[in-house]
């Protein structure tokens, strides 16, 4: 059960949930500078624009963009391989549409790259990681509209330019598939930048917003490679596997056609074609999704080298409609019900390290290309103890029990697995909640709910175990 000796023991976070100088340095207002604090099931506001008497903790969050250098430092220390973050498009085009990009904006990841180099840690870059220009929203209405395509690539190939020579690794959009079904506002507006209406139909537009993301994905993917071949450009999933409640005949395709969903958008990432499923998917529902012949050409010419994703739970499907449950519109008389054989966290979130393997294994058989796993934790509230120290043993065994499975994914399976970045490293901004106390981190930052705080950096007991971990390159868990 060995993993290969330059397998990528990392962390992960995202520029919009860490940076904060959300105004500095001429960077411009981003979409997820207008969204509020929530709290556990209470959903985050979306304002229209950045509105003086409400609190948005991603205008701070934990400050990295002025003490990532201390940060990195502990980073070193725990030994990381490499550092996933993204890359804030509003620093470096502040409101998406500019000829000139903003220097200050580019100097900063030059100076973060440098940095990470420095210290042997290999930076691993997302493009779009649940943010764009708040501009593109107000005059262009996100990703609905076509027009936005050429910025994200524009975009794109000025950020691969300046940092060809930094950066190996990278992804265009983050968990693009989160938007799937269209009825999560907050998915739908980090995702696309789209407020939905009630005059339309929402699926219909999230699935031609998403079109034109992967069109984008795949034209940048293109220029990347010109500008460097030996660029690795990945895409990035939410994998959230739906198993079949039992083994009766239409719970087990019940979960083929849920997971049909997620499946869409790593479909034509990797395989460069829009799936036949999608297709008469559209056709049933009289849908009317815009894709040129010309687009379906970049499609096929901009597919990915590698999947990256994220894991965190798995769900459970069942056609017997007496069972409690949420009921399910891509399979008639089904729905999504509670699994009995595993346990929940405090937010809800199913913990199934099993489910890891599962993902690894179905994952690598439909496509045959190597998997990074970007994003992996357990977020809790984390309580300090009177001589200062937080026992975070239910985060330890999470992540232990995890890396068994991925383990035995890589050792039994024969699944190639690139590395493995937990999210998120240091504690962050939450994106679901915009909560501070729903943490993540092996490191402590000192800030709660309500932005008050010292922003002190200091080490759970997660640190060392997770340091450990990647000294013994997981032989030791």
């Amino acid at each position: 059960m060995t993993l290969p000796k330059d397998f990528l023991w990392g962390g992960a976070i995202a520029a919009h949930q860490a940076e904060g100088a959300w105004n500095e340095d001429g960077r411009g207002v981003s979409i997820a500078d207008v969204m509020t604090a929530g709290g556990n099931g209470i959903a985050r506001k979306i304002t229209d624009g950045v509105l003086s008497d409400s609190y948005y903790p991603n205008h701070e969050a934990i400050d990295f963009y002025h003490r990532y250098r201390e940060d990195i430092q502990l980073f070193k220390e725990m030994g990381l391989k490499c550092f996933r973050t993204s890359i804030s498009w509003t620093r470096i085009f502040p409101k998406g549409i500019e000829e000139t990009p903003n220097e200050k904006g580019l100097q900063f990841y030059d100076d973060l790259f440098d940095e990470l180099l420095r210290n042997g840690i290999e930076p691993v870059v997302t493009l779009s990681h649940f943010e764009m220009p708040y501009y593109l929203y107000t005059e262009y209405g996100g990703f609905r509209n076509k027009e936005v395509i050429p910025l994200f690539v524009k975009f794109a190939t000025c950020v691969f330019e300046r940092y060809r020579d930094k950066v190996t690794y990278w992804m265009t959009f983050n968990e693009i598939n989160n938007q799937a079904d269209g009825q999560n506002p907050v998915h739908v507006w980090t995702n696309s930048a789209m407020m939905l209406n009630d005059s339309e139909n929402h699926e219909e537009v999230v699935f031609q917003a998403g079109i034109n993301e992967l069109i984008a994905s795949a034209a940048a993917i293109k220029a990347g490679k010109e500008i460097n071949p030996n660029f690795k450009i990945g895409c990035m999933m939410a994998y959230v596997p739906i198993y079949p409640y039992s083994c009766k005949p239409e719970d087990m395709l019940a979960a083929v056609k849920i997971n049909e969903r997620r499946y869409f958008y790593s479909d034509v990432h990797v395989r460069g074609v829009i799936p036949s499923y999608t297709r008469k998917y559209w056709e049933r529902h009289q849908y009317k999704i815009d894709v040129t012949p010309e687009e379906e050409a970049i499609l096929k010419q901009g597919t990915v080298d590698y999947i990256g994703f994220s894991y965190y739970m798995s769900g459970t499907v069942t056609t017997n409609m007496c069972m409690e449950g949420i009921e399910n519109e891509d399979v008639k008389n089904s729905k999504i019900t509670k699994n009995p054989h595993i346990e929940s966290t405090d937010w809800g979130w199913p913990v199934d390290p099993i489910g890891l393997r599962y993902v690894l294994n179905t994952v690598y058989q439909r496509y045959n290309l190597p998997l990074f796993i970007v994003e992996n934790g357990f977020g809790a509230y984390d309580q300090i103890t009177e001589d200062g120290l937080i026992q975070d043993d239910y985060r330890i065994e999470y992540l232990r029990e995890h890396i068994k499975q991925m383990k035995l994914a890589v050792s039994e399976d024969g699944v190639p697995v690139i590395g493995y970045t937990p999210w998120g490293i240091i504690d962050i901004v939450s994106f679901g909640s915009g909560e501070m106390e729903k943490r993540y981190g092996m490191i402590y930052v000192d800030k709660d709910n309500t932005g008050k705080g010292t922003l002190k950096r200091s080490k759970k007991k997660s640190f060392d175990w997770y340091r450990h971990v990647i000294q013994t390159n997981g032989t030791e868990l």
